[in-house]
């Protein structure tokens, strides 16, 4: 089979089109894959700077979908079926990936293979943070930082699942329209005084709960429009700087500051895993759920494609093509 493979660690140049044998695993779902999410882990895998450092030379990849060609009998799925899915083992940018079936979804009916491969991981990621980390609640204001990209767009869209009113947060106004595309109430850009305008669309009061991907000085200034009893959710930190906090103004302004990382609570606690995915097709059957994708890549473009993520032009989800679906 064709696939990427990481051979060094020289970020996206490290990337290689290679013929390569294909996964087995009679307990895995062997998946054709006719699309493959690219997103921020991957670009830090290429540079060894993620907490995963597998041994080179390696593939890359953990978010596809596509058609099933063979699973165990215990999976919820079967040959033929349209599957979106999530890789703990990487694995994705290959024409062919053998997953855990309990990462194994059906693709609603009317979602492309483009606009599955990158519902897994930032749709469970935004509802984990959202609902089990964020305790958000009907009626309060949800900010969302990077509102415009793949985690940002999923968070949007499962906030107002939520029946919580969305501010999102963006760079320029060709991501605010993205962010309102993807069902934001309201945008502000990043590059005026959004600490300012939050607290004014607030009532003075701040967002009940922020959704940070970026940290740097967007976390800093974040702690600044958290209402009382508010929650500063830590998502990701695609400034490249990891902020730090005095402990005394969470307890003086009686707010919290919420880590969140989705993959590796699964390890503790792999039954959350149905529960999310029950309720998040329950929201794509009333329409609430629309992914937001961006560009879309052949797959031995890769490194383009991991190049726009760096750059951070990129909207929506990024995806690879990796064969006619």
């Amino acid at each position: 089979m064709r696939a990427l493979q990481l051979q060094r660690l020289d970020g996206p140049d490290g990337l290689q089109l290679v013929e390569t044998p294909e996964p087995e695993g009679s307990d895995l779902v062997l998946i054709d894959v006719v699309a493959a999410g690219v997103s921020f882990p991957d670009l830090l895998l290429t540079r060894g700077q993620y907490q995963m450092k597998p041994a080179l030379p390696f593939i890359p990849g953990v978010e596809v979908a596509g058609v099933v060609r063979s699973a165990p009998a215990r999976a919820g799925v079967k040959p033929g079926d349209r599957v979106m899915a999530f890789s703990f083992g990487l694995g994705g940018f290959a024409e062919v990936a053998a997953i855990q079936p309990e990462m194994v979804f059906r693709i609603p009916e009317r979602w492309s293979f483009e606009a599955a491969a990158g519902v897994v991981m930032n749709y469970h990621t935004a509802h984990f943070a959202l609902h089990r980390r964020g305790r958000v609640k009907a009626g309060e204001t949800v900010l969302v930082h990077g509102a415009a990209g793949g985690v940002g767009t999923a968070a949007v869209q499962v906030a107002r699942g939520a029946d919580a009113r969305v501010i999102a947060v963006v760079s320029d106004e060709r991501k605010a329209e993205v962010a309102r595309k993807a069902g934001a109430h309201e945008v502000v850009l990043s590059t005026g005084d959004w600490v300012a305008q939050v607290r004014e669309k607030t009532g003075g009061l701040g967002a009940n709960v922020v959704l940070d991907p970026v940290g740097g000085d967007i976390f800093d200034k974040s702690l600044k429009c958290l209402a009382p009893e508010g929650r500063l959710l830590v998502v990701g930190f695609a400034s490249g700087r990891i902020p730090e906090v005095q402990a005394n103004r969470l307890l003086l302004r009686n707010i919290d500051i919420v880590g969140v990382a989705w993959g590796g609570f699964l390890l503790h606690e792999p039954s959350l895993t149905p529960s999310i995915a029950k309720d998040l097709e329950a929201m794509a059957e009333h329409g609430i759920l629309d992914p937001v994708v961006g560009s879309v890549f052949p797959l031995e473009q890769g490194a383009q494609a991991l190049r726009e993520l760096e750059s951070r032009r990129a909207t929506g989800k990024v995806v690879l093509r990796v064969r006619a679906g």
